[in-house]
């Protein structure tokens, strides 16, 4: 019997694939043995990422690239006119791709490039999303794994354009969750933990004055120790699009702090709570007695 966690014949999309995280995710659906389609703005980073995937395909596995910028309003129909030409059906799409935006106090900020962020991180996931649906409902089930980050479940002063569209991101998944349920389409986050990647580099750049003093001092100490590294988010990506957790959906899980292999001896649990997402704390939350 083929094991739950394998792919064969089903085709993901990734998006920020060329590098880093992406990367890491594209090789583990590969090893899975699913087709891919491998989306970056970087042609050559990309071409680099497919070229050493071929080089372990299995069993007819199939891959194709796209270069485009999902700053571009248009980025969504160029994406699913390449899906279409590839193949006929999409069962997991996973929304990676994201920048950092600007670093520094708000009103220091450029308004073109904070938005810039919030349509790269937020706006763009959502309208691949909106697209990949009708695919999705066509087989009747998919799953959509959207990658959240720093600042979602916590105020990141000074990284307010990544964290405001990060935590949008998530409600956004909860939300769309609920939507597609009865369709068998799953929606589920992905906390990847802070990892040695372009995004941290950057931070270091910008030194503890733009940063914040605690921000820049994490992000050294990181260099030093070494992050995260990206295969873990990588393996719970494959784990939540198979069909262990086919009952999952509307969750954020962590890749670094989560038990997240044992979740679905839970669902029964966790559907029927709030555990593993945004909510308001009330004063009862904390004992008080006053609110």
């Amino acid at each position: 019997m083929m094991p739950s966690h394998f792919f064969p014949g089903k085709t993901v999309l990734i998006t920020g694939a060329s590098r880093g995280l992406g990367a890491s995710i594209s090789q583990a659906f590969w090893a899975a043995g699913a087709d891919l389609i491998l989306l970056a703005r970087s042609t050559s980073s990309l071409t680099e990422v497919a070229d050493r995937l071929r080089q372990s395909s299995q069993n007819g596995q199939r891959l194709t690239t796209i270069s485009v910028d999902l700053a571009l309003e248009n980025a969504p129909n160029l994406i699913f006119e390449g899906l279409a030409q590839f193949t006929a059906r999409l069962d997991v799409l996973v929304n990676n791709a994201a920048i950092l935006g600007p670093i520094g106090p708000l009103d220091e900020n450029s308004r073109t490039e904070w938005e810039a962020t919030v349509r790269v991180n937020l706006l763009a996931p959502a309208a691949i999303s909106r697209m990949a649906i009708p695919w999705m409902k066509k087989q009747n089930g998919g799953s959509i794994l959207n990658l959240s980050g720093g600042g979602a479940t916590s105020p990141r002063p000074f990284f307010s354009a990544y964290a405001t569209a990060k935590a949008g991101l998530v409600r956004f998944s909860e939300t769309l969750a609920r939507e597609v349920e009865p369709f068998g389409i799953r929606v589920n986050c992905i906390a990847p933990g802070a990892m040695n990647t372009e995004m941290r580099d950057a931070l270091v750049r910008a030194g503890p004055q733009q940063a914040g003093e605690d921000e820049y001092r994490k992000a050294l100490e990181q260099g030093v120790k070494g992050g995260t590294p990206p295969e873990n988010a990588a393996e719970l990506a494959v784990f939540l699009a198979s069909e262990r957790c086919s009952k999952l959906t509307g969750k954020l899980i962590s890749a670094v702090w989560d038990t997240w292999k044992d979740l679905p001896e839970h669902i029964d649990e966790l559907d029927r709570s709030d555990v593993y997402t945004l909510r308001r704390i009330v004063p009862r939350d904390r004992g008080f007695l006053w609110g």
